[in-house]
């Protein structure tokens, strides 16, 4: 297969200026994309700014023979993800690639975890998703092209530990892809998740010892070929962790229909209701949503089959 290379896209890459966002902007200005360095230099906890990072991989991608300009706005407030865009829309005239990879850390229990480190972690992770995404999105539909890659998490698909607001804001990025993916799929935008396991500064404090190699060179090429014009899906999401890259998805069963239902008959067939053979897989794109409705109306018209 030809290399797949960016050239003449503009790529914007949120958290760019360390660990996974690093990465995605090293290999895309290798294969010849203009890259936006998105990096406030905060602290992993969200504090304090330093516009070190984002500037220094600008240098490395400019050492290389690259193209990039750093921001040091913050997605954490609308402001800043207006200003984010347009310095991509300022120094080089379009906009075809946004990578939100933005994340920061404020671990707590549930039962004591403070209102302020819930709603900061959702400002970066899940608003700032929006705050990025709100102005992208209409520059690439008038272009008829762009590709956005979201970021989520197993820590948001399958729960953790004292990580209740990170894993609410990485379900919510779920949420948001579908429905770019569905009103991008007419005008040439695709969306899609990437969930990516890998040892950054998110990892402080973890005992990696045991960890397989797990280094940031290889979630990137996963989340290279989303970015790229030759990514055929949209509305769908990829894991990679540790080298292996597996498309995650949502799934239902096909549940049992009754005319009428009482708590105790629920009680009953609760096994039946979970029973996992036959399962929907329903994707976003093209009508996910509608699927769903169709197949329930079906069931309840057939007085149970599923068939």
């Amino acid at each position: 297969m030809a290399e797949l290379r960016f050239d003449e896209r503009v790529a914007v890459i949120t958290g760019a200026g360390r660990g996974l966002g690093r990465a995605y902007a090293l290999l895309l200005a290798a294969r010849g994309a203009k890259v936006v360095v998105n990096d406030p230099g905060a602290s992993l906890k969200g504090d304090g700014v330093d516009s070190g990072p984002a500037q220094e991989v600008v240098r490395e991608i400019a050492s290389a023979g690259g193209r990039a300009v750093a921001s040091t706005a913050s997605v954490a407030t609308p402001e800043g993800g207006k200003a984010i865009i347009q310095s991509a829309l300022d120094h080089y005239g379009r906009l075809d690639i946004l990578i939100h990879n933005a994340g920061i850390v404020r671990r707590a229990p549930l039962k004591q975890m403070s209102y302020e480190d819930f709603e900061t972690v959702l400002d970066v992770h899940l608003r700032g998703a929006f705050h990025v995404l709100r102005p992208a999105f209409p520059v690439m539909c008038e272009a008829g092209y762009g590709r956005i890659v979201l970021t989520s998490s197993v820590s948001g698909l399958y729960g953790n530990h004292n990580v209740a607001n990170y894993a609410v804001a990485k379900t919510g990025m779920i949420g948001l892809c579908n429905v770019a993916a569905l009103e991008g799929a007419a005008e040439g935008v695709k969306c899609n998740i990437i969930a990516p396991g890998a040892v950054t500064r998110m990892a402080e404090g973890l005992d990696t010892s045991a960890y397989p190699p797990m280094g940031p060179e290889l979630v990137a090429p996963v989340v290279g070929w989303l970015a790229h014009e030759s990514c055929s899906i949209t509305g769908e999401m990829l894991v990679s962790m540790a080298g292996r890259v597996a498309k995650a998805y949502v799934a239902e069963t096909p549940g049992l229909y009754r005319p009428s239902w009482t708590i105790e008959q629920v009680a009953e067939h609760i096994q039946a209701i979970g029973d996992i053979e036959g399962a929907w897989a329903l994707p976003a794109v093209p009508s996910g949503q509608a699927d769903h409705i169709r197949r329930s109306f079906e069931m309840a018209r057939r007085g149970g089959s599923t068939r």
